[in-house]
């Protein structure tokens, strides 16, 4: 059954029903077969994109400028030093008069609030392509990887290692319990998501039959996984906390051994990229023990992370198409 999404904010999954993320899933799913197949698509034709961004980005503005250009929609890039935005002029204002001049606007950014501001003086649809406390466009991608490589997400065993506070643990928490997904998180207990968030996805889970786990038991919580993710140790804006972090979440690092412990020879590997898995970088130089996984890991037949950043496109595009077209 297809649904009438045209003129919705996408801020957080919290928002969307079960069988709405459904919809946007199969529909980028047909996106991405279109787009194989050699089909243009032009549901987006004339439409002009606001792409705001605070924070850096590879994959969030490579994936809504591919998406528009996809759909015959002109996305117009804006980074922090090229607006008022927060110096001269209030998030009210802006929004104000983006909303006059472009027909949609993706978010990128620091605090959840300055998203939700514009959504609500901008009068067109606004996406989260980030803020500190959720990711959901990156979640899309991941469920849709998901749906490739196992056919459903229904009772899929997914284990999340890592930071359970950051945005894309939330994001994943949230998506999960409306999926019905049994969904682990691995972490020490000080890294937990806040308990508030926690209820509320334990009570989406009790309507589509999930279950949310967590835990600091590493065997606990990749026991028959059919995925295994993680993220980054350190977000954008913590480097303070590097030492900090490596101390708490070594153990939770994706390595082989972990992969063993699954007991699924078929359970895939997720992240949604940067991802620190060997010293060649500036940052794993400096600090070597921060890799989160491990080069085997990455580079192994469990790894599918290229697949979920390709469906970052496919995911994004559907949004921009549910909400506009």
């Amino acid at each position: 059954m297809p649904f009438n999404l045209k003129g919705r904010h996408f801020l957080t999954l919290k928002d969307f029903s079960t069988e709405e993320i459904e919809f946007l899933l199969n529909l980028s799913i047909k996106l991405k077969q279109d787009k194989y197949a050699g089909l243009r698509g032009n549901n987006l034709e004339g439409k002009n994109i606001a792409l705001l961004f605070e924070k850096a980005s590879t994959r969030t503005r490579c994936a809504f400028v591919v998406a528009c250009v996809d759909e015959g929609a002109h996305g117009e890039y804006l980074a922090k030093n090229d607006l008022q935005f927060g110096k001269k002029e209030t998030v009210k204002d802006t929004a104000k008069v983006l909303g006059r001049m472009f027909d949609g606007i993706q978010f990128r950014g620091f605090k959840h609030e300055t998203v939700e501001e514009l959504a609500r003086y901008a009068g067109v649809p606004v996406w989260n392509g980030l803020t500190d406390k959720y990711h959901p466009t990156q979640v899309l991608a991941d469920f849709m990887t998901v749906m490739e490589c196992k056919g459903n997400l229904k009772g899929i065993k997914f284990a999340y290692a890592g930071d359970g506070r950051s945005n894309v643990a939330n994001s994943l928490m949230i998506g999960a319990a409306k999926m019905g997904v049994d969904f682990r998180i691995l972490s020490a207990e000080s890294l937990f998501p806040d308990q508030e968030l926690v209820e509320e996805a334990e009570v989406f889970a009790s309507e589509s039959r999930g279950k949310i786990t967590l835990t600091s038991d590493v065997e606990e919580g990749v026991q028959g996984a059919d995925v295994i993710y993680t993220d980054v140790w350190v977000s954008m804006g913590e480097e303070s906390k590097i030492a900090e972090r490596i101390n708490l979440l070594k153990p939770y690092q994706v390595n082989g051994d972990m992969i063993e412990k699954t007991g699924n020879p078929e359970v895939i590997f997720l992240h949604c990229l940067p991802c620190f898995h060997n010293t060649d970088t500036e940052v794993s130089k400096q600090y070597p023990d921060i890799c989160e996984a491990t080069e085997e890991v990455f580079e192994s037949r469990h790894s599918k992370v290229f697949d979920e950043a390709e469906n970052r496109v496919h995911t994004i595009k559907a949004v921009m198409v549910a909400t506009l077209a």
